[in-house]
């Protein structure tokens, strides 16, 4: 089953809880929770939380990791299988909208990464900023349509996989589907007044639970502050008042707009997938119909 939905709906407690009642185990599908030392500002369930349910890819990557949505689908099917065999029950959850689609629909044929083209293309957007949106329009219009003008990695991968190959991104259609399992879709959708009180109130949390010395312990742990995560809400945040760009008030401010407008983004992209059945409230409070669902959902198959 999948448990989906914007930051800060209560997947994780959701379904700590469908896998305490079912006999699951936890696949996470947080692109930033893969990584070790970064605890705080990606909200991971602490171990002691965990009680004796496994979870799977949290602190599976070490900080300056390369990882893509291909080797996420892979790593997490074959969690899936494995959980499967044992008997019990995969729970997928997480906000990666894009790891939960590789993972699901798969993903076409393509090339790995060239740091070296990489680092020309991001170059270039550096020196002339829109070039790589201009580029990719004249090189492959259709993958141009798809990406904004400002989403520079969206845009490098695209570029990377157009020069590499010499021929537009692969259709969709060449994907390989997850295959073998029955899927149930669960979607939290909580009051917007509600979860953007509670993303502000998490905001303020991170920083006052030790966010900024978090990071302080990274990079004294040999981070550069150049790794992905870093990139993310809250830790860029952290890492800006660290070196002095940002007081602690003007962090938490950021952090608490920039989360609002990821959550919003998360819920139009996951608004797309017709098959989530959704539950109008936080994790908590809607376990009741959650259950039930699941009930259902497994007898089924009986």
């Amino acid at each position: 089953m999948i448990v989906a939905g914007p930051t800060g709906s209560g997947k994780s407690e959701l379904a700590l809880r469908m896998a305490q009642v079912f006999r699951g185990e936890i696949v996470n599908c947080d692109s930033l929770q893969l990584y070790r030392g970064f605890d705080i500002g990606t909200a991971k369930t602490p171990p002691a939380s965990r009680g004796s349910i496994p979870h799977h890819l949290i602190d599976a990557l070490e900080p300056h990791s390369v990882y893509s949505a291909g080797d996420y689908a892979r790593s997490a099917r074959a969690a899936i299988s494995s959980i499967s065999e044992r008997g019990h029950l995969p729970i997928v959850t997480g906000g990666t909208g894009f790891y939960l689609r590789a993972l699901l629909a798969g993903l076409p044929p393509l090339p790995a990464r060239d740091d070296r083209l990489r680092a020309r293309l991001n170059q270039r957007e550096i020196r002339r900023s829109g070039s790589l949106h201009r580029l990719l329009a004249r090189l492959d219009p259709a993958s141009a349509a798809r990406i904004q003008p400002g989403d520079v990695q969206k845009l490098v991968r695209a570029l990377e996989i157009r020069v590499l190959t010499q021929r537009p991104a692969p259709a969709p259609a060449a994907a390989e589907p997850l295959r073998g399992y029955r899927v149930l879709k669960i979607g939290l959708e909580p009051d917007r007044a509600r979860l953007n009180a509670v993303l502000d109130a998490r905001a303020s949390e991170m920083f006052q639970a030790g966010l900024v010395e978090e990071v302080k312990r990274l990079l004294a742990s040999g981070c550069s502050g150049e790794e992905k995560p870093f990139e993310s809400l809250g830790y860029k945040q952290a890492l800006a008042v660290v070196r002095g760009a940002m007081t602690i008030d003007q962090a938490i401010a950021s952090t608490r707009l920039e989360t609002r407008q990821y959550a919003k983004r998360q819920m139009t992209w996951f608004r797309r997938d017709r098959e989530i059945v959704w539950l109008g409230g936080f994790g908590a409070e809607v376990a009741g119909q959650a259950i039930d669902l699941v009930r259902d959902f497994l007898a089924g198959a009986a």
